[in-house]
């Protein structure tokens, strides 16, 4: 079992300007194959997007995702944690705030994304919770024409 959130955390972060509009955040989503990306500019985290947030506070709303900032529409100043800090920090927080995402930070730079999956998958892997992390997702139709 891991004791800091560095070992458990994706290290890899993606983000997209606060300009960038919906469709190319979903599109870097769907490309990278993740339900969320940082919302950064100038190594500083501005937010957190996600799919969800595409979803319900814009095309639901029936705004064009070509013309709406990421910024105007992902949660602003995420709960953050540390890569040295407890992963029983990062469940905490997460139970804390009811959030599924913390934005790891270290000296104010994004450094990674710790989720409610990986925390699941360290903390008891043989979990429905991290079956369900580890599984593959389906593998969607490009062509949705056909």
């Amino acid at each position: 079992m891991a004791d800091f959130v560095r070992e458990v955390m994706t290290p890899d972060v993606v983000a997209v300007r606060p300009d960038a509009s919906l469709v190319e955040a979903a599109q870097l989503m769907r490309a990278q194959d993740i339900g969320d990306v940082l919302v950064a500019g100038d190594q500083n985290v501005f937010g957190v997007l996600t799919d969800r947030d595409i979803t319900l506070r814009a095309v639901a709303d029936g705004v064009d995702p070509l013309t709406v900032s990421a910024q105007s529409v992902c949660t602003p100043n995420p709960v953050v944690i540390g890569p040295n800090d407890a992963v029983s920090t990062a469940v905490e927080l997460m139970r804390e705030h009811a959030i599924r995402r913390l934005p790891v930070v270290e000296n104010g730079h994004p450094v990674g994304m710790v989720s409610l999956g990986d925390l699941a998958v360290s903390q008891d892997p043989d979990s429905a919770l991290a079956e369900i992390s580890r599984a593959a997702p389906d593998d969607w139709p490009h062509n949705l024409t056909a």
